[in-house]
């Protein structure tokens, strides 16, 4: 499979809590007025991907993540080169195999890390205790897809300087005139089971109130901000006086069929 001639960015991983069903279907919400683009949780970068920004920060904690697009920026054609190797070679076994290793290089890395998330459960990132990618393989085989175009992604990514660091540097960063966009991980006062309380772990409640706190002082230096969160009671609480809209999507992250269904979110900002 070659690389697709389409001059328009498509996410090249997939990601549970991506946003490509908020770029595909409430893109008239998210504005495309602004000096500079800001994300603190980057995840797949679906809304980064869609509006191109000519100047943009784009950060999250996940160091292989950030090296992906590194890598993708600087090298793609490496990047598609090793890829199309796994792709190749790609079964069960090997698999497992590309789950154990190290690899030595970026570019290798940065294959492997896209490999793994196109063919684990769910586009699932998760880390045991000793920091090692732990996912099983899932149910899809796809190595290389139609929508690949890492030639178009280098070019958009060219306009981004990417960090790996906590999420309130990056929201301090931003001034007036910037669009600062917010998906962090649902997390919700008094956890439930499940996924949010496995994102307790990862992003705490207090780490939701820490993020507020930073989000209001952006707000006050002229930042313009959009938020996706849980649509739960304590986070309407915690952003109280903000504008809210609820929006449903559907959930996918369930192993099974059966447990997928409909799901609410809430889009908060201070833009009228």
């Amino acid at each position: 499979m070659e690389l697709s001639s389409d001059t328009s960015a498509t996410p090249f991983l997939k990601w549970a809590g991506g946003k490509r069903w908020l770029v595909a279907n409430h893109s008239d919400l998210i504005p495309r007025n602004f000096s500079r683009y800001i994300e603190p949780f980057l995840g797949s970068g679906a809304v980064f991907f869609h509006l191109e920004p000519k100047a943009a920060i784009l950060s999250d904690l996940n160091e292989d993540l950030i090296a992906a697009y590194v890598a993708i920026r600087d090298h793609w054609d490496l990047v598609f080169a090793q890829l199309r190797v796994h792709a190749r070679k790609h079964s069960e076994n090997y698999y497992y195999q590309q789950r154990a290793i190290i690899p030595r290089t970026s570019v290798r890395a940065a294959a492997r890390f896209i490999y793994l998330n196109r063919t684990c459960w769910n586009g699932l990132y998760r880390v045991n205790r000793s920091g090692v990618f732990n996912v099983p393989k899932g149910t899809k085989d796809s190595v290389l897809l139609e929508s690949d175009n890492f030639k178009y992604l280098a070019q958009v990514l060219q306009n981004a300087e990417l960090k790996v660091c906590d999420f309130e540097l990056t929201v301090d960063s931003a001034v007036a005139g910037d669009l600062v966009f917010i998906d962090p991980p649902y997390t919700v006062k008094h956890n439930l089971n499940g996924f949010v309380k496995y994102n307790d772990k990862i992003f705490s409640w207090m780490d939701q109130v820490r993020l507020k706190d930073a989000v209001q002082r952006a707000c006050e230096r002229g930042v313009s901000v959009l938020i996706t969160n849980a649509n739960h009671q304590s986070i309407r609480q915690l952003y109280r006086g903000f504008n809210m809209k609820t929006l449903s999507r559907a959930s996918v992250i369930s192993g099974s069929p059966i447990g997928r269904g409909s799901t609410e979110e809430i889009l908060i900002t201070n833009i009228i």
